[in-house]
């Protein structure tokens, strides 16, 4: 059990992820939610969070519970507050079924604003067949103890970055650099994760987990937020109970923007999501 986590362990369907992700359906098709700031970078909601949002209207949505594949391109930032959602079923076939959503915010006048935008095709990952033929292998990450969380380093700005009071981070020292002053260079990131709260992962919290390290533009020497322009996830599998290893890698920044691609791994040695994603950076 990591040791971030409680004493008393939260379960599937009640934990606060479930609570800050639930949504209320307003009319079909249509859902209320209040953006938790619990979740938020700097001021900014984190976009794993808001696609876990967007995901659980989609489970409700569609005639399928489990993510395939959501795509989502982010419009403006998200701020902790009042949200309403808007799907449409696009398909539902007997396997998959896809849908199409977008999620608003309201400006100072009263007006709604577009967030996101998501395409997303839902189905039953546990009638997949069990055939697995990969060259992908896991992370190598050193044991939890040699890892370091956020509560290792210096303490926060108050706000800066309340997400990481809810997550289990334990990160690879090889690709810390950044927060000792000596960026590596190489664009590399891998962690250790769960939920702070000792929640196993689910379908729905591996959306979060390949947007929740800190950006690969630390590693490469580059500072501040790293908004992302459009995130594609790929569920493959139901992961098994324990710590999931992450790892994200970017091979090319160019024009002020860079790609980073995830690999998220189980207990079970699996390769259970994999996204890539294109975010845009500051740079000078």
């Amino acid at each position: 059990m990591p040791e971030a986590a409680s004493a008393t362990r939260a379960t599937i369907g009640d934990s606060e992820f479930d609570r800050d992700t639930a949504v209320t359906r307003r009319a079909p098709g249509v859902y209320d939610i209040d953006l938790s700031a619990g979740w938020t970078i700097i001021s900014a909601v984190n976009g794993g969070y808001l696609l876990a949002v967007l995901g659980r209207a989609f489970a409700d949505a569609l005639p399928h519970a489990d993510p395939f594949t959501v795509s989502a391109h982010y419009l403006t930032a998200s701020q902790p507050g009042p949200a309403v959602i808007r799907t449409d079923v696009v398909r539902a076939g007997r396997t998959l079924s896809t849908g199409q959503a977008s999620l608003f915010q309201y400006d100072e006048e009263g007006r709604e604003v577009e967030r996101i935008r998501v395409l997303a095709s839902y189905g039953d990952l546990d009638a997949l067949p069990d055939d697995v033929r990969t060259t992908a292998r896991p992370p190598a990450i050193p044991p939890m103890d040699q890892c370091f969380g956020p509560e290792d380093g210096p303490a926060p700005v108050d706000g800066s970055s309340a997400i990481t009071d809810r997550l289990m981070l334990k990160l690879d020292p090889s690709t810390l650099g950044w927060a000792l002053g000596a960026p590596s260079g190489k664009g590399e990131m891998r962690s250790w994760f769960g939920l702070a709260d000792g929640r196993d992962a689910d379908p729905l919290s591996l959306l979060l987990a390949v947007d929740a390290l800190p950006p690969t533009a630390f590693e490469l020497g580059l500072k501040g937020w790293v908004p992302t322009v459009e995130l594609t996830v790929h569920v493959r599998c139901r992961p098994a109970p324990g710590p999931l290893r992450v790892s994200i890698t970017t091979r090319n920044l160019a024009g002020g923007f860079l790609e980073e691609d995830a690999e998220v791994w189980d207990t079970a040695d699996r390769l259970v999501a994999q996204s890539r994603q294109l975010a845009r950076v500051r740079l000078g």
